[in-house]
């Protein structure tokens, strides 16, 4: 097997940004991706906007330069693809990591189809993404139901069931209500989530109020058929029946937990949160670090591109043994 400086498990925009740094250190890496490169960006929306300003989302020193000030999931997709190849990064696609091994001062990185790679350090950059939150309930697998919005074409003039009440959800909501999609938004709280984008709160809230997105709040979804979403008022106990052609379950995602303790992660048991150097992002094990939004456990709003890059910096400071980038300011402490 060939032996790596470093291998980086994740091929997201933290991911490629530990690639980098790498490159510019000098290291041999290898970046070990289960999707495409940026998977997680190619499965938004296709018509979404970041959050984030252009120039808060780039990496390797790299100018993102749009008209806009924010970049669309399009331009993403091509910078960070163009940011990879200007760099030369040396990634392997459709690789899933199954498993990280440490054995004397060496990592054995294991993939889903028995492939096998060496390195001296490891980089867990995978991400939340790729890993909906369920629902654990009948009828969550049926063929109309999705843990993923894609765009509104395909559903106009039908019914569709919204679960959730955060950005994605309101986004969603407000797309297929403007495509001609009759939208009930169903939310276990009182009100829609008070994360959701400051500039898409009056615009869902009015046309909640002129009856063109219907919600049914304070309750709970307990079964999806394949005409209807049966949910439960947590006020009155009442059971409601609602139409729907199409389901989205929109109630967020969460790293792969399943992974970072195979790979010997010890994880806060109620909030999944890696054990790891605040400022070196190493683990309980020596030389494995954890990048970006995988360290976030449940907490996935408080970890993103904009301050989850920073982290690749201070990693590979601390692999080459220099002074480690301070980015404690940059990152909101878990």
């Amino acid at each position: 097997m060939q032996l790596f400086d470093v291998i980086i498990v994740g091929g997201g925009p933290c991911g490629l940004a530990a690639g980098i740094e790498a490159t510019k250190a000098g290291l041999s890496h290898l970046i070990l991706e289960k999707g495409s490169l940026t998977e997680s960006i190619r499965q938004y929306p296709r018509r979404m906007r970041f959050f984030s300003t252009a120039e808060n989302i780039e990496i390797g020193g790299l100018p993102f330069s749009i008209s806009d000030v924010k970049a669309s999931r399009n331009e993403a997709l091509q910078y960070y693809r163009k940011a990879a190849a200007y760099y030369k990064l040396n990634f392997n696609v459709f690789q899933e990591v199954w498993d990280v091994r440490k054995q004397d001062d060496l990592f054995t990185v294991t993939t889903t189809t028995g492939q096998q790679y060496q390195a001296r350090k490891v980089i867990m950059a995978t991400g939340y993404f790729t890993r909906p939150r369920w629902l654990n309930i009948p009828g969550e697998n049926l063929p109309h139901v999705s843990h993923y919005y894609d765009e509104p074409f395909k559903y106009s003039f039908t019914k569709v069931v919204i679960i959730g009440a955060s950005n994605s959800a309101v986004e969603a909501a407000l797309e297929l209500y403007r495509h001609d999609v009759d939208v009930t938004v169903v939310h276990r709280g009182e009100d829609f989530r008070s994360t959701v984008k400051y500039w898409l709160v009056p615009d869902v809230k009015n046309r909640v109020k002129e009856g063109k997105i219907k919600t049914v709040f304070s309750c709970c979804v307990t079964q999806i058929d394949e005409h209807s979403v049966t949910v439960n008022d947590l006020k009155t106990s009442e059971e409601i029946r609602l139409p729907a052609d199409f389901v989205f379950i929109l109630t967020g995602y969460i790293p792969d937990a399943d992974l970072l303790t195979r790979c010997g992660i010890e994880l806060n048991p109620e909030t999944q949160v890696p054990v790891y150097n605040k400022e070196t992002f190493e683990t309980n094990i020596p030389g494995l670090y954890v990048c970006g939004t995988v360290l976030a456990g449940i907490y996935t709003e408080k970890v993103f591109i904009e301050n989850g890059r920073e982290h690749a910096q201070a990693i590979i400071d601390h692999i080459m043994g220099r002074e480690v980038h301070k980015v404690a300011a940059l990152i909101q402490r878990i």
